[in-house]
């Protein structure tokens, strides 16, 4: 394998900060490789250097000459003047270029110049480009092509610089937490397509299910040092768990040795000169080694939660619609003492809705809702971060508290709790704009889960926190003394914390599922399995259908069909057969009962697709025929 991209000793400095320093890795031909690192320690910065926005401090970022490299930023740089049509297809690209043409000429209705650049198409071999870009796009839910860029909410933007770079097929492929603003179903979409993808990959994501189906190979920065692990996210686990084993070991061991060096330094002062130099030198190396901090900073997250009542929040027949959407149409919940509940749906179902109406920040058209007297929310707002950005770290906490009581009764100052989570006395004088955006998301959740709060409401808590602050969260969410409610698109996090599901979807209805996330989207997933093989097979006797076709003849007058037409009929008589067998080799194989869910899963929306493809074909074939 070749080397796509390299780099060498490289150091970055953000003010006083230093992010990395003298670190190096390369990235090899058709490799998945995940970035592990805490918040903080500089990973968006790290893709920047890679993809050339920014340059290093010191060291060398060396890409093979004749690759190219299509890079997914955390915030897009896109055109808000564009159409969507328009930015999608601002590229340099020249397949993408001729289905661009191609696609305004259709929307002019050219008929010149779509038979023009149809044979630009075919010299490319842009046709199926342009199928994948209409699957990029609806996948990514991004239907109307002449809507301005300025005018996409956040989430909408960046699903659209997800497709275009996708679009691109670049040969390395940089993606900066791609998962974020994605309902389950694109995630699971983007999930497939990227394990197929011949592009190289270097990515940077919290979503551990993702990373473990997707990446073959972890690369972890920590503490200026990199770790590789040639496996997924499993493997990763594993082996991290071995190697700190093994520095706790070794430093233990430099921990003995010292005090025996020690003692032999206050002893010898004269042998120092000259002599034993070697043996300074040795107690030198020792005392960093036995110094090395490898007891793993952790966020501690206990603190207190208020009495929980009898009674805690109940539902009676809520409603709420907005002018077209009808998002929640006369649901009933009564919440019990601390149950724990996820909300799924795909964006635009009116989850968020639904936490606000809880938290009355929003009126409902009809139903009501009421809380318990000893009630008391914690709401993680999605949008919720607005802190002052000249403000310092330690003194947007001292607005909430000045000192925080935890579960055993002890008292701990704002100072000291800002050190549990992971902020260091020296970073506390910070301004929080010099903070990352996964640090102003933990600073956050701090001021949310020091208010002492026994109801819990959590609008995607997981974005942009590292995977080991999210550990620790869902410890503390697992024993939490109180209610829990979250939305979330982290899988791995509703897995850990859920009790039971909230399933909106979209038309008003809101069902409760008795499990959590895994265990519901296997149950689907079944019930698209027996669909299929129940649907009844489609008549494909070719005999039948003409002599269909010669009955509405006819009732017709009779055409000729055009040389290209002869052309198109003849094809047909080959591919159909040729996707009915594709049909019944496909349901044989959902059948036989062997198959992994994710291959059940994957199998059944190929079906799905040859089997429209099928509709289409034989559609176009009794056309053709009555024509003939």
């Amino acid at each position: 394998m070749r080397p796509f991209i390299q780099a060498e000793n490289l150091s970055k400095r953000w003010g006083e900060l230093m992010l990395f320093e003298n670190i190096s890795f390369t990235v090899f031909e058709e490799q998945k490789v995940a970035l592990i690192a805490r918040n903080g320690t500089g990973k968006s910065t790290l893709l920047d250097l890679l993809a050339g926005k920014d340059t290093p401090d010191e060291g060398v970022i060396t890409i093979t000459n004749d690759i190219k490299v299509g890079y997914f930023e955390q915030v897009p740089q896109l055109n808000p003047e564009h159409s969507v049509l328009e930015e999608v297809f601002d590229t340099d690209n020249e397949k993408l270029r001729a289905v661009k043409q191609f696609e305004l000429a259709v929307a002019q209705n050219n008929q010149q110049k779509i038979a023009e650049i149809s044979v630009k198409m075919d010299e490319l071999n842009a046709w199926d480009a342009e199928v994948e870009i209409k699957q990029v796009l609806t996948q990514l839910k991004i239907v109307d092509l002449e809507q301005q860029v300025g005018q996409l909410s956040g989430g909408q933007q960046k699903r659209l610089a997800l497709a275009k770079v996708l679009m691109q097929k670049p040969d390395l492929l940089i993606l900066d937490e791609p998962t974020n603003h994605l309902d389950l179903e694109m995630i699971e979409w983007l999930e497939t397509y990227l394990e197929k993808t011949k592009s190289t990959l270097l990515m940077v994501t919290h979503d551990r299910y993702f990373l473990d189906r997707v990446c073959t190979e972890i690369i972890e920065m920590e503490d200026n040092q990199i770790y590789r692990y040639q496996g997924n996210y499993s493997y990763f686990l594993q082996k991290r768990d071995e190697r700190i084993e093994m520095q706790q070991a070794s430093v233990a061991k430099a921990k003995n040795l010292l005090r025996t060096e020690q003692e032999w330094m206050r002893r010898m002062p004269k042998a120092r000169g000259h002599k034993a130099k070697y043996r300074v030198d040795s107690f030198e190396e020792i005392k960093e080694k036995a110094s090395r901090r490898l007891g793993e900073e952790s966020v501690e997250l206990s603190v207190k939660s208020a009495r929980l009542g009898k009674k805690i929040v109940e539902i009676e027949n809520l409603s709420k619609s907005f002018p077209g959407v009808k998002l929640i149409n006369n649901f009933s919940y009564k919440f019990s003492r601390y149950e724990k509940v996820g909300i799924v749906g795909k964006n635009g179902t009116g989850k968020s809705t639904f936490l606000n109406l809880i938290t009355g920040a929003m009126q409902p058209d009809a139903g009501k809702i009421k809380i318990g007297q000893t009630i008391k929310f914690g709401y993680y707002r999605q949008e919720g971060i607005n802190f002052d950005p000249q403000e310092r770290v330690i003194d947007a906490v001292n607005k909430i508290a000045e000192f925080i009581i935890f579960e055993d009764g002890s008292r701990m100052t704002s100072s000291q709790l800002l050190t549990r989570f992971l902020f260091p006395p020296d970073t506390q004088y910070n301004y929080i704009e010099k903070l990352s955006g996964g640090e102003q998301r933990r600073l956050y959740l701090c001021t949310v889960l020091m208010q002492n709060p026994n109801f819990l409401i959590l609008d995607e808590p997981t974005n942009d926190l590292d995977i080991l602050t999210l550990n620790v969260l869902e410890d503390y969410l697992k024993a939490f003394e109180g209610c829990v409610v979250v939305v979330s698109h982290d899988r791995f996090f509703m897995d850990k914390i859920v009790d039971h599901l909230f399933v909106f979807d979209g038309n008003g209805t809101v069902t409760d599922f008795p499990g959590n996330y895994t265990i519901y989207r296997n149950e689907e997933e079944e019930k698209l399995r027996l669909e299929s093989a129940k649907s009844p097979a489609k008549t494909t006797d070719k005999k039948q259908k003409a002599e269909e076709a010669e009955n509405s003849r006819n009732s017709k007058t009779k055409k000729r069909l055009s040389f290209n037409e002869k052309r198109e009929f003849e094809q047909l008589e080959k591919d159909i057969p040729e996707l009915e067998k594709q049909v019944a080799e496909l349901e044989k194989s959902m059948n036989s009962g062997t198959l992994p869910h994710d291959e059940l899963y994957e199998k059944s929306l190929e079906l799905e697709k040859v089997k429209t493809l099928l509709d289409e074909k034989e559609f176009r074939w009794l056309e053709l025929s009555e024509l003939g």
